[in-house]
């Protein structure tokens, strides 16, 4: 496909209502605007302070610092950054020339302003070992935390940066920052259409405007093949069939697929807003340890993404910070129909689902209902977990119903991040019940004690054996060895189908598929066709 079919989709993108306006014709053409479907709208809008941009690009901010492709941390709004001998405080000097689509300087009195209104807005970004950060000038900063936090790096490379001046409760429908692009309109469930920031401090982008289009899997890959959109997101059943002018492409990621268990029994106990706490059958660390014993995850792994992905044992697989002597391996159904039998777990009355104490073996699995994928997965473990016994039962749901339930019923959730204070927010005692992390009401000491010396470690080498003793020290820990907290599934390959007149540059290993990760480098996105 030529750069005139390029330009055939901007047009075909404008006919369909994706675009708010044609480009205006001047003597020297503005580029060709982008259109993309890769689904990621935030619930919560585009305010980092609720989170936004944790997992991929913040799109309209400046972050301190960034990962660049090899994941090594760099300067993005910081030009130069030391941490004190006792781990304390961050030191940063910021770049004098990071500006507003109106041309205002961002300052450190911004970026003060920022951290400290996370930390007491107490969502999503985890800021309470913050004590302070404070502007001790104009373009220099310090950050100064309660105790030592080897993961706060992840908060320096994700945290998008606000303007002081016009914050406020709309900010998050009308992001403003230093970022590489402006808003131009956001119509939810719809479209975000962007245009470069004309005061970008980067490089500039090749696109005189870009458009975000949401909705449906369905409707992504029908503005594909109708030629409206440029690079779209596709489910992994579809990944291999782009059509004629696209390619498809297949990243790595570290975006995975697990099974979210209660871990305390049902005593009738509730969260503050009302929401039931417990299940008595997923709280039996048999019921846990049996499922993960049995599951044939290389199977999932072709059943729901028609083999681009891989099997997943824990939430970190591969990463430097994993222990792959915490998990048991699977597939074993044997392993886990003994598992069951030393527990007390029977068959008494033939009808294929094990009893004990009364209780049937039995719990529901919520999943977005809005997912085919984890649809998919769902569905492969109901069927696995009858061979063993255990009677599963599927339900898809919204994430407004998935939010009231998932303290009492088991849930189909997907993380991955380029941290390992992940771990520590899905399985630390002093995250329970906090939002979408430890729903499930995890506890363990030993597991926090070893949380604890990671996070306070002298470098980051020396933090690596204790996330690993989390795990498994080879008597306790998280993983399926030890409390087996959760059922790790598959990891993704995140799948889209790109026109062959776009350049993406070379992508990173992708977190979880929040926030639009693929455009982490989209300031480097060029058109090749001429």
């Amino acid at each position: 496909m030529r750069l005139r079919s390029c330009l055939f989709a901007t047009a075909s993108a404008f006919a369909f209502g994706l675009l708010l306006s044609p480009a205006v014709v001047n003597a020297q053409p503005a580029p060709p605007a982008l259109v993309l479907a890769v689904g990621g709208e935030p619930e919560t809008g585009f305010d980092p302070i609720a989170g936004w941009g944790s997992y991929g690009n913040p799109l309209f901010q400046s972050t301190l610092l960034k990962l660049d492709t090899d994941l090594n941390l760099v300067g993005d709004l910081a030009t130069n950054w030391t941490l004190s001998a006792d781990r304390k405080t961050w030191t940063l000097t910021l770049r004098d020339d990071a500006r507003l689509p109106d041309g205002t300087v961002l300052t450190a009195e911004d970026a003060a302003f920022t951290y400290n209104t996370a930390r007491d807005a107490g969502g999503v970004v985890d800021l309470t070992n913050l004590r302070e950060a404070r502007a001790t000038g104009t373009f220099t900063l310090a950050i100064e935390l309660k105790k030592p936090q080897i993961t706060f790096t992840s908060h320096l490379a994700s945290l998008g940066i606000v303007p002081k001046a016009s914050y406020g409760p709309d900010y998050a429908r009308k992001p403003v920052g230093s970022g590489p692009f402006k808003l131009v309109e956001w119509r939810e469930g719809e479209q975000l259409v962007v245009e470069p920031n004309p005061h970008w401090h980067g490089k500039r982008p090749a696109f005189s405007r870009v458009s975000f289009v949401f909705g449906s899997e369905d409707a992504a890959v029908s503005l594909a093949r109708t030629e409206a959109a440029q690079l779209v997101a596709v489910p992994s059943a579809l990944a291999d069939e782009a059509p004629q002018g696209m390619t498809a492409l297949h990243l790595k990621t570290v975006d995975n697929r697990g099974i979210m268990f209660p871990m305390v029994p049902d005593t009738g106990a509730k969260t503050d807003e009302g929401h039931p706490i417990g299940n008595s059958v997923t709280a039996d660390k048999a019921i846990r340890l049996a499922l993960n014993e049995a599951l044939d995850r290389q199977a999932l792994v072709d059943l729901a993404l028609s083999g681009h992905g891989r099997p997943a044992y824990g939430p970190a697989d591969g990463m430097p910070w994993d222990n792959a002597k915490a998990n048991v391996m699977g597939a074993d159904i044997e392993a886990a129909r003994a598992t069951l039998a030393a527990a007390g777990w029977r068959d008494s009355n033939g009808d294929g689902v094990l009893e004990k104490d009364g209780k049937d073996a039995a719990f529901t699995l919520l999943y977005p209902a809005s997912d085919s994928t984890r649809q998919a997965l769902t569905l492969g473990v109901v069927e696995q977990a009858k061979a063993i016994g255990i009677r599963i039962t599927a339900q898809g749901k919204s994430w407004t119903e998935i939010r009231t339930l998932m303290h009492s019923n088991a849930v189909l959730f997907g993380f991955g991040s380029h941290s390992p204070a992940e771990m520590e927010r899905l399985n630390g005692s002093q995250h329970a019940g906090a939002g979408y992390y430890n729903p499930g009401y995890y506890s363990n000491p030993a597991v926090d004690a070893a949380f604890a010396k990671a996070e306070s470690a002298g470098s980051f080498e020396a933090s690596l054996p204790f996330w690993q003793a989390a795990q498994w020290d080879g008597t306790t820990g998280f993983g399926s060895r030890g409390d087996a907290a959760w059922a790790w599934l598959v990891n993704l390959e995140h799948s889209y189908w790109v026109s062959d007149c776009l350049d993406t540059g070379r992508q990173q290993i992708q977190p979880h598929g929040h926030g639009f990760p693929i455009t982490r480098n989209l300031e480097d996105w060029r058109w090749t066709c001429k």
